[in-house]
């Protein structure tokens, strides 16, 4: 008898009974559960240990029998932790057939049960494919099994009631998943060590309920088509019709067939199979060594068991299959068969695979590595945003010291680094002018030893690659030392060199705001001190870095007399050139408001910036609606190190200039930024950062008003061929790989974490595990996978790549990893899922394997804040009963889905497609006349089952019916709530012109005035934004219904003619 940690005997039953199983948004696209098709019992058999079970071939780490929970509220810390489930020296998971005979082997797996008590027991597949056994156990022998005929579904994850109990949050999700078998769904929830061997289980378990009889022919047909044309490949590489291909011939055949495989492995595999032992065919390999050679080096397993989830034979993807993988887990939609065949026809190696519309595991690997799998979105590959926006409402790629290729002091200075940044798509570029000789200006550092070019060089240079990256505008930063005389030469210079492309038509005095990117396309702006109009010559402060803005401006211009500071006399003929760009001083908000034009901008060096975002966030961004600000950093980054652009972003800093010729993590996410927009060098800030009236600081550590946050679900599942760090030859040949995981943005969205290490293995790590990051303004986040050694000293930089949020595809995606210089290493991968949902409700988004039943809290509605003056209060007050129903209408149907998500046993990141498959296969496996047919209701669908339905079908079904009532109550009510919402943001608005007069009419004055305009900015941005909201969840709920429509057709249960009828 075994006593459990709470005292209790294990004299249950050996599972845990559940009316239905959940979700957890754990497990990639929540669709892996796998359903039995065979359904000739009416009950399971639970039963006890075979004889005679084998040990597993491979060592795997001995736990305690009882494993005791950490205590409740105790968060686990992040700390480094080592892998040992990926060593090279294992043998590959190649096909269905490995996953058995693992299986049968035996595998040592924690059993949960109830009050958190968790057993170690061995369990295995019996050899003839026909139950599962385990042992030791307290019963009779007989009672420890369940047959395979008997089992209903496989889940991935923590998708059971047991796992998403709060008792179960410190088992891994990656390693869990659960048997459902018996007329009543009863589940045995299972860990394994390693998430490889709960793949291998949940794998072969799957492989055998779709394919229950026979299963030995059939796997031996399915593995047929692959042996057949490697073969035939073989044996048109066997140019000496010999029979044998020498190694070097193999290798070469391998790399042909698949690129991805490294030669210098090939080799070394080549030499563990003992080759040169061989007396009479020395280093010569047969057809049947190379295919299975190439079939242990060619099949990544965590690729094979994906094809193997969606796979209806466990071995390749029909058109059918292949179909569902696109709409259920990358995110497309309208999928017809005839592109699925086009993908076949591609990406398939083999004749006969293409004949027949089958896409193999070689295949399928193409395809994953393929461009059309990226991570990055395509759409944004190309000008994806609206251009036509005055110039301050856009992120414009910048420079500083462009000129420069190392230092601030010793480095050479370089055409070439102007032809580097313009083909990177920078916008702004650096001229720093000083006198040369022969009238001849020259570009450096001034007070340096940096090396000289000629100012007429580079204009020639701009002029040939300003538009190479895109034809929006370029701006010549120009920091003026030289002489009238020169300065002339350098007006001359661009007038000639540059010709039309210069824009120097003067703005309208009336003009209010600064024209867009697409007003001066092909167009090339200066910007640089300018003369009074009505002068044809003058002095002004002569033009270096930090003179133009500082902290103490304010108090040298009331302690110096006028015309004191250090003066350079402009020349009319460089001044003529500036046209929207003039530089001036900035001496503070108010006198900016006050003062400053909109084709008047600033200069502010980094540590001034720094301190305006962190003092005066508010204003700050408010400052950069109407005006362009250029940021510089601090004259001691004499190693032109660079600062955080994100900081400045978060203000809305358009030109945050950075030292394009150093890389490292923060142009790493300048790339990513201008990345954004088909690196055309302008980037749209977000609406917040724009609106006129509106209520955003970058210092704001909670969720913004109107806006809507999202979950970024990840999952890094493995890597290939990561290289070794810079610097580490004399290490040896082997890293010790973990991938971090950065997200930049807002302070409330910063966040960072890390997988565990895997030793010695940088050519095909696993990784398998699941993270998630709330993010809280979207457009403005950053995410940044970076891959390090952890014992190479100080973490040594291996590869990266950095993402805006807003470009992410969900889905399995390879990301192709880039060097410290941003280069794309060849074949150097990391293989990831990806999924984003929406936070249901406020506070913090839910921990993975917990029920939205047991998360239920009072509602904190977003509210409306005081003014300070009764009739603009009253105005307000008439929104909060509509802001409430807006509320309730979006959480309503955000609960219903998560419910209907839990009763199918999915997790929390699945779509409302993978349920409705996963319900057909439900109703297949029932049997005994059970059916399900989509119909109408109205406009709005309605699944109607017929037969003796069982009770974990009955609760999905309701959920289904909650789910559309909620969609449909959204739906017919959303556009009078959000007219009411609009209808007392349009009243609020009537306030606004005056409002500082109402304000100081009711006698507030000082904080208490400023307190009084921000609340009512914060009112308006939030009618503005829980409409836009309102719009979106309405829009959501006809893609839920859509959905449901399309998998009903493309699973059965509807005709295709209801896609043409309702909603």
């Amino acid at each position: 008898m075994e006593v459990g940690v709470n005292g209790h005997t294990d004299e249950q039953s050996s599972v845990n009974g559940e009316s239905s199983g959940t979700s957890s948004p754990g497990t990639p696209g929540g669709d892996e559960v796998f359903l039995n098709f065979d359904n000739n019992r009416n009950h399971a058999e639970e039963v006890g240990s075979s004889n005679g079970v084998n040990r597993p071939l491979r060592p795997m780490p001995r736990r305690s029998s009882l494993i005791k929970d950490r205590p409740v509220g105790l968060r686990p810390v992040r700390k480094k932790t080592v892998s040992f489930s990926s060593m090279p020296s294992e043998k590959t998971i190649a096909n269905i057939q490995d996953c058995l005979n693992y299986m049968q082997n035996g595998s040592e797996l924690m059993k949960v049960r109830q009050n958190g008590r968790h057993y170690q027991r061995m369990f295995s597949l019996d050899f003839d494919l026909m139950q599962i056994r385990w042992h030791p156990t307290s019963k009779k022998p007989h009672k420890a099994r369940i047959l395979i005929e008997d089992i209903k579904e496989i889940r991935s994850g923590k998708n059971s009631d047991l796992f998403r109990s709060s008792s179960s949050d410190i088992l891994p999700e990656e390693c869990s998943f659960s048997i459902v078998f018996g007329e009543r769904y009863e589940s045995l929830d299972l860990v394994a060590s390693t998430p490889d061997e709960a793949h291998i289980w949940v794998t072969g378990l799957a492989c055998l309920l779709s394919n229950n009889k026979d299963s030995g022919e059939i796997l031996d047909r399915q593995q047929a088509t692959r042996d057949k044309w490697l073969r035939e490949v073989f044996e048109a590489a066997d140019l000496r019709n010999s029979g044998h291909l020498d190694k070097m011939e193999v290798t070469d055949l391998i790399k042909s067939l698949s690129s991805h495989i490294n030669p210098s492995k090939i080799q070394q595999k080549l030499k563990e199979t003992g080759l040169d032992k061989r007396e009479e065919k020395r280093g010569r390999l047969t057809s049947e060594d190379f295919v299975r050679i190439f079939k242990e080096m060619a099949t990544r397993p965590e690729i094979y068991f994906l094809l193997a989830r969606y796979s209806s034979n466990s071995e390749y993807m029909t058109t059918d299959d292949l179909l569902l993988f696109l709409e259920a887990e990358q995110g497309l939609t309208r999928v017809t068969k005839d592109e699925c065949l086009d993908i076949i026809k591609r990406f398939e190696p083999s004749k006969e695979g293409r004949k027949r519309g089958q896409l193999g595991i070689d295949g399928f690997t193409a395809y994953l590595l393929s461009k059309e799998c990226d991570l990055f979105d395509p759409e944004h590959q190309k000008v994806c945003q609206d251009m036509t926006q005055p110039l301050s409402h856009y992120f414009i790629a910048s420079s500083h010291n462009t000129y420069l290729l190392e230092d601030q002091l010793r480095g050479p200075s370089s055409v070439d680094a102007y032809i580097r940044s313009l083909k990177k798509g920078c916008k702004c570029l650096e001229l720093d002018c000083w006198d040369g000789p022969n009238d001849d200006p020259l570009i450096y550092h001034g007070h340096t030893l940096t090396t000289k070019i000629t100012f007429k060089s580079v204009i020639e240079a701009i002029n040939e690659y300003a538009f190479v990256a895109s034809s929006y505008p370029v701006i010549l930063s120009i920091e003026n030392h030289c002489s009238l005389k020169q300065q002339q030469a350098m007006a001359q210079h661009m007038q000639t060199i540059l010709g039309d492309k210069l824009y120097i038509e003067q703005p309208d005095e009336n003009a209010d705001c600064l024209p867009s990117p697409t007003h001066f396309i092909n167009k090339i702006l200066v910007k640089n001190k300018k003369l009074p109009s009505d002068t044809s010559e003058g002095y002004v402060s002569e033009e270096d870095e930090g003179s133009e803005s500082s902290a103490e401006n304010k108090k040298k211009l009331n302690n110096k007399k006028e015309g004191s500071g250090k003066k350079l006399k402009l020349a009319k003929e460089l001044s003529d050139l500036v046209s929207w760009c003039k530089s001036v001083r900035f001496v503070d908000f108010h006198t900016s408001a006050e003062k400053q034009n909109p084709w008047e901008m600033c200069s502010f060096n980094e540590s001034l910036s720094v301190k305006l975002a962190n003092n005066n966030s508010e204003e700050f961004i408010n400052y950069n609606k109407l005006f362009l600000s250029r940021i510089y950093p601090n004259g001691t980054r004499v190693d032109s190190s660079n600062y955080n652009p994100q900081d400045l972003w978060n203000s809305g800093c358009q030109m945050v200039a950075l030292n394009y010729q150093t890389s490292g993590q923060m142009m790493d996410l300048y790339t990513g930024r201008f990345n954004q927009n088909g690196n055309c060098g302008y980037v749209l800030k977000p609406s917040i950062m724009r609106d006129e009236i509106s209520y955003f600081s970058a210092t704001t550590r909670d969720a913004i008003p109107g806006i809507s946050p999202q979950i970024l679900h990840v999952k890094i599942i493995s890597g290939h061929q990561f290289p070794k760090p810079k610097g580490s030859g004399a290490k040896g040949d082997y890293t010790d790989p973990y991938v971090a995981i950065e997200v930049f943005g807002i302070p409330s969205d910063c966040a960072e974490e890390r997988t565990k290490t895997v030793q010695h293995n940088g050519y095909n790590p696993l990784f398998d595990e699941w993270f998630e990051f709330q993010i809280n303004l979207p457009d403005l986040a950053l995410v940044r996978f970076c891959v390090l050694d952890d014992d190479f000293i100080g973490d040594a930089f291996i590869a990266q790549y950095t993402i805006p949020f807003e470009c992410m595809q969900t889905g399995y995606r390879h990301i192709h990893l880039k060097s410290n210089t941003g280069d794309t290493i060849p074949n150097c991968t990391l293989f990831i899922h990806v999924a984003i949902t929406n936070k249901r409700g406020g506070g913090k988004s839910h921990k993975r394997g917990q029920s939205v039943k047991k998360a239920k809290r009072a509602k904190d509605y977003t509210s409306m804040k005081s003014i300070g003056v009764k009739n603009i209060d009253e105005t307000f007050r008439v929104a909060i009963q509509p802001l409430r129903d807006a509320a309730d209408l979006r959480d309503n149907v955000q609960t219903e889905l998560v419910l209907f998500k839990e009763n199918c046993g999915l997790a929390a990141i699945s779509n409302v497609k993978q349920c409705i498959r996963l319900l057909s296969n439900r109703i297949t496996s029932c049997g005994n006349g059970v059916t399900l047919t989509l119909t109408s209701r109205g406009d709005f669908p309605y699944l109607e089952a017929q037969g003796i339905i069982p009770e974990v079908l009955k609760k999905a079904l309701i959920s289904f019916d909650n789910l559309v009532g909620e969609c449909k109550i959204l739906i017919q009510t959303a556009d009078s709530v959000h007219e009411r919402i609009i209808h007392s943001q349009q009243a609020g608005l009537e306030w606004h012109e005056d409002l500082s007069n109402h304000c100081q009419t009711s006698g507030l004055k000082g904080r208490k005035l400023n307190k009084a305009m921000e609340n009512f900015a914060w009112n308006i941005r939030v009618l503005k934004g829980q409409a836009d909201l309102l719009l979106q969840a309405k829009n959501e709920c006809l893609e839920y219904l859509r959905q449901v429509k399309e998998a009903a057709v493309s699973t059965g249960l509807a005709k295709p003619e209801i896609i043409t009828n309702g909603t």
